[in-house]
Protein backbone atom coordinates (compact mmCIF):
# COMPACT_ATOMS: atom_id res chain seq x y z
CA UNK A 1 0.00 0.00 0.00
CA UNK A 2 0.99 3.70 -0.88
CA UNK A 3 0.52 6.95 0.92
CA UNK A 4 -0.51 9.57 -1.53
CA UNK A 5 -0.86 13.25 -0.80
CA UNK A 6 -4.58 13.79 -1.10
CA UNK A 7 -6.42 17.08 -0.54
CA UNK A 8 -9.82 16.78 -1.97
CA UNK A 9 -10.90 13.61 -0.24
CA UNK A 10 -14.02 14.38 1.76
CA UNK A 11 -12.90 13.49 5.13
CA UNK A 12 -10.28 16.22 4.57
CA UNK A 13 -12.60 19.17 3.93
CA UNK A 14 -14.78 17.76 6.29
CA UNK A 15 -12.29 17.71 9.35
CA UNK A 16 -10.62 20.69 7.96
CA UNK A 17 -13.76 22.90 8.18
CA UNK A 18 -14.75 21.05 11.81
CA UNK A 19 -11.92 22.23 13.40
CA UNK A 20 -11.80 25.73 12.27
CA UNK A 21 -15.81 25.79 13.21
CA UNK A 22 -15.02 24.83 16.81
CA UNK A 23 -12.00 27.45 16.89
CA UNK A 24 -14.74 29.81 16.16
CA UNK A 25 -16.92 28.70 18.33
CA UNK A 26 -14.35 28.59 21.22
CA UNK A 27 -12.55 31.41 20.25
CA UNK A 28 -15.67 33.40 20.54
CA UNK A 29 -16.43 32.56 24.18
CA UNK A 30 -12.25 33.50 24.87
CA UNK A 31 -13.31 36.55 23.38
CA UNK A 32 -16.69 37.51 25.34
CA UNK A 33 -14.32 36.67 28.07
CA UNK A 34 -11.12 38.30 27.76
CA UNK A 35 -12.48 41.32 25.29
CA UNK A 36 -15.98 41.54 26.55
CA UNK A 37 -14.90 41.13 30.26
CA UNK A 38 -17.87 38.35 30.85
CA UNK A 39 -15.66 35.90 33.32
CA UNK A 40 -16.80 32.45 33.23
CA UNK A 41 -18.63 30.24 35.58
CA UNK A 42 -17.71 27.15 36.58
CA UNK A 43 -20.29 24.90 34.03
CA UNK A 44 -18.59 27.46 31.37
CA UNK A 45 -15.65 26.26 31.78
CA UNK A 46 -16.04 22.85 31.55
CA UNK A 47 -18.42 23.31 28.08
CA UNK A 48 -15.33 24.36 26.86
CA UNK A 49 -13.61 21.08 26.87
CA UNK A 50 -15.03 19.30 24.26
CA UNK A 51 -13.91 22.16 22.02
CA UNK A 52 -10.42 21.89 23.50
CA UNK A 53 -10.31 18.12 23.09
CA UNK A 54 -12.23 18.14 19.45
CA UNK A 55 -10.21 20.93 17.97
CA UNK A 56 -7.19 18.45 17.49
CA UNK A 57 -9.00 15.33 16.57
CA UNK A 58 -10.68 17.04 13.70
CA UNK A 59 -7.10 18.28 12.82
CA UNK A 60 -5.80 14.64 12.94
CA UNK A 61 -8.39 13.26 10.42
CA UNK A 62 -7.81 16.25 8.54
CA UNK A 63 -3.95 14.79 8.65
CA UNK A 64 -4.88 11.38 8.13
CA UNK A 65 -6.73 12.13 4.77
CA UNK A 66 -4.70 14.29 3.38
CA UNK A 67 -1.24 11.87 3.95
CA UNK A 68 -3.70 9.16 2.03
CA UNK A 69 -4.02 7.00 5.29
CA UNK A 70 -7.03 4.13 4.82
CA UNK A 71 -10.17 6.63 5.03
CA UNK A 72 -11.98 4.84 7.64
CA UNK A 73 -8.87 6.20 10.11
CA UNK A 74 -9.96 10.05 9.39
CA UNK A 75 -13.32 8.70 9.68
CA UNK A 76 -12.97 7.59 13.13
CA UNK A 77 -11.36 10.84 14.15
CA UNK A 78 -14.44 13.27 12.37
CA UNK A 79 -16.78 10.54 14.32
CA UNK A 80 -15.09 11.12 17.29
CA UNK A 81 -15.16 14.75 17.19
CA UNK A 82 -18.69 14.52 16.15
CA UNK A 83 -19.61 12.59 19.63
CA UNK A 84 -17.36 15.37 21.39
CA UNK A 85 -20.21 18.02 20.06
CA UNK A 86 -22.74 15.71 21.26
CA UNK A 87 -21.21 15.43 24.80
CA UNK A 88 -20.44 19.15 24.34
CA UNK A 89 -24.40 19.64 23.50
CA UNK A 90 -25.71 17.69 26.78
CA UNK A 91 -23.32 19.95 29.05
CA UNK A 92 -25.09 23.18 27.24
CA UNK A 93 -28.26 21.98 27.94
CA UNK A 94 -27.52 20.76 31.51
CA UNK A 95 -25.89 24.42 32.27
CA UNK A 96 -28.77 26.10 30.73
CA UNK A 97 -31.52 23.49 33.48
CA UNK A 98 -29.43 24.97 35.86
CA UNK A 99 -30.13 28.66 34.57
CA UNK A 100 -33.66 28.18 34.38
CA UNK A 101 -33.88 26.21 38.06
CA UNK A 102 -35.18 23.30 36.29
CA UNK A 103 -32.47 21.16 38.40
CA UNK A 104 -29.76 22.32 41.13
CA UNK A 105 -26.25 22.98 39.50
CA UNK A 106 -22.88 21.53 41.42
CA UNK A 107 -21.69 22.84 44.73
CA UNK A 108 -18.88 24.44 43.17
CA UNK A 109 -21.32 27.51 41.09
CA UNK A 110 -22.55 28.76 44.10
CA UNK A 111 -20.09 31.93 44.26
CA UNK A 112 -19.92 35.29 42.60
CA UNK A 113 -17.55 37.38 41.25
CA UNK A 114 -18.73 40.37 43.25
CA UNK A 115 -15.87 40.58 45.69
CA UNK A 116 -13.22 41.15 43.09
CA UNK A 117 -10.47 43.78 44.11
CA UNK A 118 -9.54 46.83 42.39
CA UNK A 119 -6.12 46.99 44.66
CA UNK A 120 -3.37 45.68 42.36
CA UNK A 121 -1.50 45.13 45.78
CA UNK A 122 -3.98 42.63 46.98
CA UNK A 123 -4.85 41.38 43.64
CA UNK A 124 -2.21 38.24 44.27
CA UNK A 125 -3.80 37.31 47.86
CA UNK A 126 -7.17 37.30 46.66
CA UNK A 127 -6.51 35.03 43.56
CA UNK A 128 -7.19 31.93 45.84
CA UNK A 129 -10.29 32.94 47.21
CA UNK A 130 -12.14 34.71 44.11
CA UNK A 131 -14.47 32.40 42.55
CA UNK A 132 -16.00 32.75 39.35
CA UNK A 133 -20.31 33.86 39.02
CA UNK A 134 -22.59 31.75 40.27
CA UNK A 135 -24.07 29.12 36.98
CA UNK A 136 -27.25 29.79 37.55
CA UNK A 137 -26.96 33.59 36.52
CA UNK A 138 -26.69 33.77 32.96
CA UNK A 139 -24.20 36.56 32.07
CA UNK A 140 -26.03 38.02 28.46
CA UNK A 141 -29.36 36.39 26.99
CA UNK A 142 -29.19 37.11 23.55
CA UNK A 143 -32.71 36.76 21.68
CA UNK A 144 -33.66 34.60 24.94
CA UNK A 145 -30.95 32.24 25.19
CA UNK A 146 -27.70 32.16 27.29
CA UNK A 147 -24.08 31.55 26.41
CA UNK A 148 -25.00 27.75 27.27
CA UNK A 149 -27.95 27.94 25.02
CA UNK A 150 -25.89 29.44 22.34
CA UNK A 151 -23.59 26.43 23.22
CA UNK A 152 -26.47 23.83 22.28
CA UNK A 153 -26.91 25.33 19.42
CA UNK A 154 -23.59 25.37 17.85
CA UNK A 155 -22.48 21.71 19.24
CA UNK A 156 -25.56 19.98 17.77
CA UNK A 157 -25.16 21.81 14.36
CA UNK A 158 -20.87 21.02 14.65
CA UNK A 159 -22.34 17.37 15.27
CA UNK A 160 -24.52 17.44 12.85
CA UNK A 161 -21.76 18.74 10.04
CA UNK A 162 -19.23 16.19 11.18
CA UNK A 163 -21.67 13.18 11.04
CA UNK A 164 -22.47 14.25 7.47
CA UNK A 165 -18.69 14.28 6.64
CA UNK A 166 -18.26 10.54 8.19
CA UNK A 167 -21.16 9.60 5.83
CA UNK A 168 -19.87 11.44 2.57
CA UNK A 169 -16.81 10.57 3.40
CA UNK A 170 -17.99 6.44 3.02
Amino acid sequence: MTASFSLGRPAFVYSLLMALAMAVVVGTALGFQYIGGYIPCALCLLQRQPYYYGIPVALLGAVASAVGLPNWIARAFLLAAGILMVVGAGMGVYHAGVEWQFWVGPATCSTTAGSMTQNAGDLLGELNSIKGPSCTDAALRVLGLSFAGWNVIASIVLAAFAFIGVRKSA
